[in-house]
């Protein structure tokens, strides 16, 4: 990349990037993908598995999944009715990254609370 290249910003693809990563980024979503990763999942199971998420919350989070095509969801006709959610082959697809950054802050938390600390340390002083 040439970094004298003053290209701006926001054109149209880093905008469309940008409002992606945003959905997906947010902590709501990487929990469910995270919990559909190896299986499919009721609704009433990702509820319990994605602690402080609300019904009303879960559900927006898995309609942008879905028409994302990230997940699927599978209605199967029974009383009550059944409603299973499953990842895609692109959900997959995204769940290596999304794991792979869960990783990193693991093996980084602690590095990371001592740069909190030492910087909180410094703002406080002054």
């Amino acid at each position: 990349m040439d970094v004298t290249d003053h290209q701006p910003v926001h054109s149209a693809g880093c905008m469309r990037v940008s409002k992606l990563l945003s959905r997906i980024g947010d902590k709501w979503t990487v929990l469910v993908i995270m919990l559909l990763r190896g299986k499919s999942r009721r609704f009433s199971d990702l509820k319990r598995g994605v602690d402080g998420i609300s019904q009303r919350m879960l559900t927006l989070t898995l309609r942008n999944l879905e028409r994302d095509g990230l997940v699927t969801r599978t209605v199967t006709p029974s009383i009550p009715p059944r409603v299973d959610y499953e990842l895609t082959e692109l959900g997959h697809s995204l769940a290596v990254p999304i794991q792979a950054l869960g990783a990193w802050a693991f093996e980084h938390m602690d590095r990371i609370d001592a740069a909190q600390a030492t910087y909180d340390e410094k703002e406080n002083a002054a």
